[in-house]
This record gives C-alpha cells, structure tokens and sequence, in this order.
C-alpha cells in the first residue's frame, strides 16, 4: 500500500516531536505501507547540513516549492512563519500530487492551504483523504486561538483566494477520516461535526531505543551535569513549550537545592524567543546552572543520556495536546512533572505516575520538584508507574491501528466508486 504523506514542513535541523511521532509511525507501518513523504523545500543552511533520519531510511521523499503568500513582511517573519506556522501556499504541489502514481491514500498533517490541496486532489482522483491534527485545533488556550485568528501584522494577503479554490476550509468538515492526539479534542470535533469519523490516535513510543544506559555518553558531551540534580526540558524552544516559565523559578531552586541545574533540549523554532531565554538566564545569573544543550537528532544517545540521568523531565508548555516526551521519559524510567495540559492530563495521574501543576500556580510546581530532588524512592515509583503505562504505547500496536483504518477507507471508497 502507497500512501502519501503530506507534511507542512520538514527540517531536520529543526527536529522536534510532530517530527518524532511522524517517524515512529513510518517506522511502525512498515512493511505493509510505504509512506511517500511530500514537504516544502528546506532552503535554510542548516537544513542542508542535518541529518536526515527518514532519508536514511529510505522513505521517498518529494519537495515541492512553496511560499508565504504574503507582500510587504520582513524576512525574519517570513522565515518564522515557515518554521512553526503560517499557511503557506503551492501551485507546485498540485501537480505533483496529480502525477504521483499508484497511490491509494492521501494522509495530511497539515491543514490550511497546503492541506486543502491535498483535498481537491484526493477528490479528484476519488482517493480516502485522512488529517491528523497534531498541534491542536479546538482544544486550544484562547490566547493562542486568538493568535491563530490574528491577521499577519504590515502585509497584504494575496493567497486568500487561492485557498478559497482548493478548499482550505473544507480540509476539517470533508476529511474522510481525523486522527487527533487526546479524547478531549477529540469530543469537541464530534460534538462539531457529528458525522465524521473522528478517532483518537496516540503517539508511540519504541520502548526497546531507552534500555541501554547512555549516561556516560551524555556526560562526555555535557560534562558539566556531572553530580548536579538535572531538571530536564525536551522540545523545540518556543513561546508554546514555555522555557521561560521554569527559567524564572530557578533562583528560588537553586536557593533549596544549590546543585539544582535545568536542561533546555532542543532546536530553536523562534528565533526571537530563544534571543530573550538567553537575555533572561544572563540577568538572572544562571549561566552555569541552565544549560542550552542545542537541537538533537531522533534518538540520538545523548539526549536518551540526559534523560535518564534526569531527576524529573519538565514540561511548563502553554497547549500540548498529547506529551510525545512525556513517554519518552517514562520509557527511560524518569519521572515527570507536567503542566496541565490536555496532553499532560490524559497520560498523567497525579501523584501516581507523575505531578501536574497549573502555570498560574507555580507553589504546586515547587512541590513536585521539591518531591523529586528529595525523596528518591517516590520519584522511583513514579517513574516505574509510567513506565509500565509507556508499554501500552509501544510503536508497532499504535501503527497497527493506522493500517487498519487506512484498509478501511480504501475499500469504502471502492465499494462507492
């Protein structure tokens, strides 16, 4: 089975968890479905520098020219719109779509323009047309619902038409099938659209990639993590996965725990944000207890290192509509304290197999910490409780239901044509 695979950008310089979960998915459906992977160019230095994981595996990989259909913005907000939002617009992948052959599914991540593309042609060519929502859709902060209905500041807008014309509304209401990460999300989109079939689909977790000890190999990178109490962060460095947050806390850490020290893991999606996290850490006086560890491949030993040699994974995000790290930490036995997202919520119990907190209260988020740092044998049991909970994740049970669905369609859609 041939299923194209739409994704709204691709740079493995710019790794993060969409890109992680995307992969364990290939990974998981393989052999039985062969993912052709279809991506706007990656013009960027450091993208022609990276490695590229679903290259190496030998996944096709198709990228057509896209652009910001918006004049008058400077190139720093063009650039950012290209590396975490922005709806972008392609005449070329119309066309490729078009030609590519023996296909039977067409699956989007990605809505907007580019996802509405996708649509027209799979209707065209009568094909099953499936969306996964990974960042979240309905269940979202208001603040940042309004920050997604928010017109691009000082430019002109040329591309709404052409999203008119290939039906960039329609993606959500038309879709034959949508994937989203938590029940939540899921509830609101059936409550919406009550004819669709809307299915909650997790991410997975390959529990075997976090058996081996990689401690040593994440001090020979990091040597300065020797002997400290790490509070870990895993993710793309952005407003979203709110570094900051943690960052502010950390003097009244340190004054409790001297040998406190915070990990930030991940590439900088916002490049803006990333000036203003390292502005703040001088002003705090923090450069020797927060370290900016950079961006790090999937799987990659070090990062696994880290996070086994974590007290606790940290995650503050303003919206995480699943929490791909935090299985990811329950696989390498580490414990977690999470925001109270929907993603947070719906994997962690608190007190049980992890903590919550709500960013409005930053006391309960001293208190998980202060439970970490001081009680070992809590923060063991926690840990193992979430891992026996990450077994359920395992890559290839999540995969599977994927396949079975993408079976489904085809023969509906056979039996309707």
């Amino acid at each position: 089975m041939r299923v194209v695979h739409l994704l709204r950008k691709y740079n493995p310089a710019e790794w993060g968890g969409t890109e992680t979960a995307i992969e364990r998915l290939f990974d998981g459906l393989q052999p039985a479905v062969t993912p052709i992977i279809y991506c706007p160019r990656a013009d960027s230095r450091s993208a022609q520098n990276a490695r590229d994981p679903l290259a190496e595996r030998g996944y096709p990989i198709r990228r057509f020219r896209a652009c910001v259909p918006i004049w008058g913005i400077p190139m720093r907000d063009r650039c950012q719109m290209i590396s975490v939002g922005g709806n972008l617009l392609s005449f070329h992948l119309v066309g490729a779509l078009w030609r590519e052959r023996d296909i039977e599914l067409i699956h989007s991540h990605t809505m907007g323009r580019l996802g509405g593309t996708a649509l027209t042609i799979a209707k065209r060519r009568r094909l099953p047309y499936v969306l996964t929502i990974h960042g979240g859709l309905l269940d979202l902060p208001e603040r940042l619902r309004n920050q997604m209905k928010t017109p691009a500041c000082g430019g002109f807008e040329w591309g709404k038409v052409f999203g008119a014309l290939f039906n960039a509304r329609r993606v959500v209401p038309d879709a034959d099938a949508i994937l989203t990460c938590n029940e939540r999300e899921a509830s609101l989109l059936r409550d919406k659209y009550p004819e669709k079939r809307v299915r909650v689909q997790s991410h997975g977790v390959p529990m075997t990639l976090f058996q081996a000890n990689h401690g040593n190999t994440a001090l020979a990178a990091f040597p300065q993590v020797r002997d400290k109490q790490l509070l870990l962060i895993a993710g793309r460095v952005d407003p979203v996965k709110n570094q900051l947050w943690v960052v502010e806390r950390m003097p009244a850490i340190l004054m409790k725990y001297p040998h406190a020290m915070l990990v930030i893991a991940g590439a900088c999606t916002d490049a803006e944000y990333g000036t203003r996290l390292e502005a703040r850490i001088r002003e705090l006086g923090l450069k020797e207890n927060v370290l900016l560890a950079g961006a790090f491949s999937p799987g990659e030993p070090r990062l696994i290192g880290l996070m086994q040699a974590a007290c606790a994974l940290v995650l503050p995000s303003i919206s995480e509509t699943f929490g791909l790290v935090i299985l990811e930490a329950w696989a390498a036995k580490t414990p977690v304290i999470s925001s109270r997202t929907s993603g947070g919520a719906g994997l962690i119990e608190h007190g049980h197999n992890g903590w919550l907190f709500d960013l409005e209260n930053p006391q309960a988020f001293h208190d998980a910490v202060h439970g970490v740092l001081t009680d070992p044998e809590l923060a063991a049991r926690s840990a193992r409780n979430g891992h026996d909970l990450a077994r359920k994740f395992d890559t290839r049970v999540i995969a599977s239901q994927v396949r079975e669905l993408y079976e489904e369609l085809i023969a509906e859609k056979k039996c309707a044509t």
